[in-house]
């Protein structure tokens, strides 16, 4: 089986200018060769068929994509109407300023099948591309936020994948995004 970075995840979790919240102490590719050469600790399965979830324990020093909210940090959350890319519509996100998450325990890998990517415009010369990565202190995966499954709702044209919404997953994405917020250095 053989793994690729997609030209999609790639500026997201190798941003040109580093990021704290992204991923650390490798490269593009080191990354890649490390997901082709060392087997995951689990595989889960994603939302959808085409879908995989690689559980890696971390090699880096990478910090937890989450933070819980509690009385002490609501005070640090932001929120602004951002796009994922200059193709999407910005939707409104949240993150806390000035709080910085634990190291990850986990690197759950988001893996797209190539029969997915090709349907999506972004064919890829692989069996799997990585479309994200979830930084994590156990080996699970975070509930996709609330937004991203009605992007992927959507369909292909909005920047989502075109898998119907599941009421009670987002239930529990809801459930859990309430709960917790990403971080931006």
């Amino acid at each position: 089986m053989s793994i690729v970075l997609t030209p999609f995840a790639r500026p997201r979790l190798f941003p040109r200018v580093p990021r704290g919240n992204t991923i650390q102490d490798t490269t593009p590719e080191a990354f890649e060769a490390h997901l082709n050469a060392q087997a995951p600790v689990a595989v889960l399965d994603g939302y959808a068929p085409f879908c995989k979830l690689h559980v890696h324990r971390n090699w880096t020093s990478t910090r937890c994509l989450t933070v819980p909210i509690t009385e002490a940090n609501r005070h640090l959350l932001r929120s602004a109407y951002e796009a994922r890319n200059s193709a999407e519509l910005p939707v409104l996100v949240r993150w806390f300023e000035g709080v910085t998450a634990p190291r990850a325990e986990y690197l759950v890998v988001i893996l797209y099948s190539a029969e997915q990517l090709a349907k999506e415009g972004a064919p890829i010369d692989a069996d799997w591309g990585v479309v994200g990565c979830l930084y994590t202190a156990e080996p699970a995966e975070i509930p996709m936020a609330p937004i991203t499954m009605m992007r992927n709702a959507l369909g292909v044209e909005e920047g989502g994948s075109g898998v119907p919404l599941d009421p009670e997953a987002y239930r529990r994405s809801v459930a859990f995004w309430e709960r917790n917020a990403n971080w931006r250095p």
